[in-house]
């Protein structure tokens, strides 16, 4: 096999890794990014968006503003629309925030005004999937998984040898 096939195979291999990224990038206000809502019916707007998405541990939040700022805050703060010290602060116009754990996190501006404008959010951040289970129930999960990596392994497997096949003939 040429050593340009070889480089090309394993890069193609390498990159089926790709395939199992579980967290996803949101961007906080879409197209407007963090802003102040523009009319009062629009105050709910970012609570509103959060409740239409289903976050988990490692998802990330992109905000992009201009002459504000992003503070995460306690449940008290956010009601408050105030915080002196708050939990994450920054200002920097492109924050990125990882939901690091499950449960709710409160984000307001940190600009005087806009919070209570309507420029603030709760994020729910589920639980993980995987309640606890019985001895049986792990065993039974387990036989499972290994069908499922042998079907898993097959299917790569396969998938490898057609690439194979192909640059050979």
């Amino acid at each position: 096999m040429e050593p340009s096939k070889v480089v090309l195979f394993f890069f193609l291999l390498s990159s089926f890794q790709v395939l199992f990224v579980t967290c996803t990038k949101f961007e906080v206000g879409g197209k407007n990014g963090w802003e102040v809502p523009k009319s009062k019916n629009d105050q709910q707007m970012y609570n509103q968006w959060a409740s239409d998405n289903r976050f988990k541990v490692d998802d990330t939040l992109h905000f992009n503003y201009t002459k504000d700022s992003v503070l995460v805050v306690t449940k008290d703060e956010y009601e408050k629309c105030h915080s002196a010290h708050p939990i994450f602060f920054s200002n920097n116009g492109v924050t990125v925030f990882t939901l690091d754990r499950p449960g709710l996190f409160y984000f307001i501006s940190g600009v005087s005004g806009h919070c209570e404008r309507g420029q603030k959010m709760i994020i729910k951040v589920l639980e993980p999937a995987s309640p606890p289970q019985s001895a049986d129930q792990n065993e039974q999960k387990n036989d499972a998984a290994v069908a499922m990596a042998t079907i898993s392994s097959a299917t790569l497997m396969s998938c490898i040898m057609s690439f194979v096949g192909f640059l050979f003939f």
